[in-house]
């Protein structure tokens, strides 16, 4: 039954409402004795509230919690500006809300300050708000967690709670998220923090962050692509890499030099078997591909990582290696850590360059490497020169900057070299750690390098690129690789791609690798790895010579390739604007709640949208088409859909849907007749003997 507000009611609500405008904040104590500080902001559909049951704010020192649950003893209230201070026994604590072109500045404060460890408070929340943001991965705790059986949770964090503190290998954090009640709170600083979105309260958004003061930035719009763009451009401005970054990429994890190919032909070719393989059988299938990287072991000694010196047996000649793969207009990345080892771990330990590490992962700890400090301006020159520039000189194109939040402690009993304790850095440290890279690559290549990496926090978008981090294979994996692009997107990490078909070793399924191909394909970054370290043409199981995987690869390789400029100006755009390239229906169309809904269909860029499909056993494949658009379905043009209307799709292995915006600039050709010819290519095996003898010679 629709509610009825009596007339005399509308009345007083719309005086109340016309005189609050004149004031940023509205203070009351309720007759229990709760304390409430209302603000009026700019373009938010319902009044943002400080509350909860034991008060709005508290702050911890000494070990006690101090709530603030009483009518400041002092205000300073105005139409851009509010000022609440409390004097308690021991200090003076001071609430401030100030409108600047940016947004709102929040900020909590005491005097003093020297034994404050956290501050919190809570925020009113509407009945079905939607709250998204904060990190890449589904849900925290282990990462593990986002792709279990049964999960249900997607782009909204309603009923969830995060922890605001960097864990692998989902790595891109930023204390930002966004509301549908046409606000978005951008947290300032790098200090630990916690969220409850409605799970403890389902009437309040409960916020902790440690510090002796906390401040953050309100940003309100009305619209939430307005809040993406804005929130985009103060963390930014975005790096764009060059526009070759937009081609397909191929990798594996590990790359042994073997003596015969995948069909027992004996290897002749001087440089690592595995890597020809691959650009020989891509190049015969016609599956584009502008980048290929090699990942650890690479290098000598301990972890296939020391001293920035390649190991001879593994990449015999790869000087040269690299200089043939750029005479295939291929450029190469390395893999790198945040860590030295081998000599260079002697070293970096008796000069001051490394930090204490705490806890082991994957058999890297302080026995074996030296975690650097980039806090220290010395460690930063003395890597940049004997590490990344060392191999920079040697043709490398960018590195894939790995492991920079697994090692790195997060007490405060440890100091860094600029005198902030480990607590406070642990978030920053990725970024410290791409900033030092990023600096030499321009200085060596200008503009004309790639940085791809796993771990981010607020601002690292300024110095590289990044990927979903080591996702499982499983078809839930897929679906947190959507939710991946997606939240990335929206919290300032837009150039971003994923490891299509999963990272973990063991369990790849080729429905699901099918699927991620066809996904991957709209991500910024098409990166096709590491396939349990073989290739659809030499799978372990059953068709070891996978035809159709082949075909489903080298069809989205040659639409991914095809939009190579439609991604880049995309990403130009996401740079001047804070439009993000991949975007969620809800950025262009919030006025419609199946946007809000249809979370795994999404835009790429301005005119094409897409429905990623992730469950296994999918024939028919049903989805939103937002209303204001009339769309072409890219498999058959001759098929015009009007919007604002669900429609369902016949989604046979290779097919996802794909719809362009009438109009837009946007022409795939014919992806029918694509699939097919790669299906004809797929099915003729091709002959590594020949193929080798023609690259190099008899």
């Amino acid at each position: 039954m629709k509610k009825v507000t009596p007339l005399f009611l509308t009345v007083i609500v719309l005086i109340t409402s016309a005189c609050a405008r004149h004031k940023l904040a509205e203070t009351e104590l309720s007759k229990d004795g709760q304390l409430s500080i209302t603000l009026n902001l700019k373009h938010i559909k319902t009044p943002l509230t400080l509350t909860g049951r034991k008060g709005p704010l508290f702050f911890e020192a000494s070990d006690s919690t101090t709530w603030i649950n009483q009518l400041p003893e002092e205000q300073q209230n105005s139409d851009s500006s509010y000022l609440a201070t409390w004097k308690l026994e021991d200090r003076i604590i001071s609430l401030s809300v100030v409108s600047s072109e940016k947004g709102y500045q929040f900020s909590l404060t005491a005097i003093p300050d020297v034994d404050i460890q956290k501050w919190g408070f809570g925020l009113s929340a509407c009945e079905n708000e939607f709250f998204t943001g904060l990190f890449e991965r589904t849900i925290d705790g282990n990462q593990t967690e986002s792709w279990k059986q049964g999960i249900e949770t997607a782009m909204n964090l309603r009923g969830e709670s995060v922890d605001m503190l960097i864990k692998p290998t989902l790595s891109l954090y930023s204390p930002f998220y966004l509301s549908s009640n046409n606000y978005g709170l951008l947290v300032n600083g790098t200090w630990p923090g916690h969220y409850d979105f409605c799970k403890a309260d389902p009437g309040l958004v409960q916020i902790e962050f440690e510090g002796p003061s906390f401040s953050a930035l309100l940003y309100t719009a009305p619209d939430p692509a307005t809040i993406v763009k804005n929130h985009s451009l103060n963390v930014g401005p975005t790096l764009i890499p060059p526009k070759w970054a937009f081609m397909p990429w191929r990798w594996r994890d590990n790359h042994n030099h073997l003596a015969q190919y995948y069909d027992g032909t004996p290897v002749k070719s001087p440089y690592n078997s595995h890597l020809v393989e691959d650009i020989l059988m891509m190049q015969a299938y016609d599956i584009p591909c502008g980048v290929y990287w090699v990942d650890r072991p690479w290098a000598k000694g301990d972890h296939g990582y020391a001293d920035f010196e390649w190991d001879p047996d593994r990449f015999p000649k790869a000087g040269e290696m690299i200089s043939w793969l750029h005479q295939q207009d291929i450029k190469f990345l390395l893999w790198i850590a945040p860590w030295v080892t081998g000599n260079m771990k002697n070293e970096a330990n008796r000069m001051g360059y490394s930090i204490p590490m705490k806890g082991a992962h994957g058999g890297i700890d302080s026995t074996t490497v030296a975690l650097l400090d980039f806090t220290n301006e010395a460690t930063r020159s003395w890597w940049q020169t004997n590490g990344i520039e060392k191999m920079l000189k040697q043709g490398v194109d960018g590195f894939k900057l790995d492991r920079s939040e697994e090692t790195v402690p997060e007490t405060r009993d440890v100091l860094f070299a600029d005198g902030r304790t480990a607590r406070e850095v642990r978030n920053n440290y990725p970024l410290l750690y791409a900033k030092t890279v990023f600096e030499s690559c321009a200085r060596i290549h200008g503009e004309d390098f790639v940085m791809l990496t796993r771990a981010g926090y607020t601002g690292s978008a300024r110095y590289t690129s990044f990927w979903g981090g080591d996702i499982g294979s499983p078809q839930e994996g897929l679906r947190a690789a959507i939710v991946a692009l997606l939240r990335s997107s929206i919290i300032g990490f837009p150039i971003w791609g994923s490891d299509i078909g999963g990272y973990w070793q063991g369990d790849l399924d080729r429905e699901v690798f099918a699927r991620w191909l066809a996904f991957g394909c709209f991500n910024p970054l098409m990166e096709v790895g590491p396939t349990e370290d073989l290739a659809p043409w030499s799978m372990d199981s059953e068709p070891h010579y996978d035809e159709e995987i082949i075909a489903i690869w080298r069809l989205y390789a040659k639409i991914h390739a095809s939009m190579v400029d439609y991604s880049y100006n995309n990403a130009l755009s996401a740079k001047e604007t804070g439009m993000p390239v991949a975007r969620p229906l809800f950025l262009t169309y919030p006025d419609q709640p199946e946007s809000w809904e249809n979370w795994q269909t999404f835009m790429y860029g301005d005119d094409i949208l897409v429905s990623a499909i992730w469950e296994k056993n999918t024939s028919k494949h049903r989805f939103y088409l937002p209303k204001g658009d009339r769309w072409v379905n890219a498999w058959n043009p001759q098929e015009v859909f009007e919007g604002g209307q669900w429609v369902e799709m016949e989604t046979p292995l290779y097919k996802i849907p794909i719809l362009v915006r009438e109009n837009g600039n946007v022409n795939l050709g014919d992806l029918e007749q694509l699939y097919q010819e790669s299906l004809q290519l797929a099915k003729n095996k091709p002959d590594l003997s020949k193929l080798e003898a023609e690259a190099f010679g008899e």
